[in-house]
């Protein structure tokens, strides 16, 4: 079955393909026309060059892309690093030189992305006089909570406050994001 305008009906009607070849013979669903139409062309598939950092390292990978498919910054995406596949977030695209926030993937030079998969969630836990920095290494789509309590290592501490990666501040107990979302997280220590 296909989409495509029939002439008989006037709009677009789906269609059973009859006789495939250089053309397709097809008859509308709806009035039992039949007709020939051009073969819709088929999307390749194409590998875009990929920059996945994390943390202070950065590795050339690619991500394998229809060349009509559109790609946009915050899409969730798999980077092929030699053997290796890995969850990552696209961050930027460039095109023709110059960073955009959405492109299709024909015409995109180079997409930078971070690994989304193991991310190391910093945070900020004060017990009164001191403020201890924490880097909690996590998967990704693990939930923070404010409110909640957690252990880095010896220390536990409650979750105060979340910063997002986009600027937001949460303060709300009981509210909630994804350690991959996260800039820095601030508590307290218990």
């Amino acid at each position: 079955m296909i989409q495509h305008l029939c002439p008989a009906c006037g709009e677009d009607t789906d269609h059973e393909i009859v006789k495939e070849g250089h053309e397709l013979l097809v008859r509308c669903t709806v009035c039992g026309g039949v007709r020939r139409v051009p073969r819709p062309k088929e999307p390749r598939i194409i590998a875009v060059k990929t920059i996945v950092s994390y943390e202070k390292e950065s590795r050339i990978c690619s991500i394998e892309l229809l060349d009509d498919e559109v790609c946009a910054v915050g899409d969730m995406l798999v980077a092929e690093c030699e053997d290796d596949a890995m969850g990552v977030e696209v961050t930027s695209i460039e095109r023709d030189g110059v960073r955009v926030s959405k492109a299709r993937a024909e015409e995109i030079q180079t997409i930078w992305t971070r690994l989304v998969e193991q991310v190391i969630v910093k945070a900020s836990v004060h017990d009164g006089r001191t403020t201890l920095p924490l880097y909690i290494p996590t998967a990704g789509e693990e939930d923070f909570i404010i409110g909640s309590v957690y252990q880095a290592g010896k220390i536990r501490f409650r979750i105060t406050r979340i910063k997002l990666r986009e600027g937001a501040l949460m303060k709300k107990e009981g509210w909630k994001a994804y350690a991959r979302k996260i800039k820095r997280i601030y508590g307290t220590r218990i």
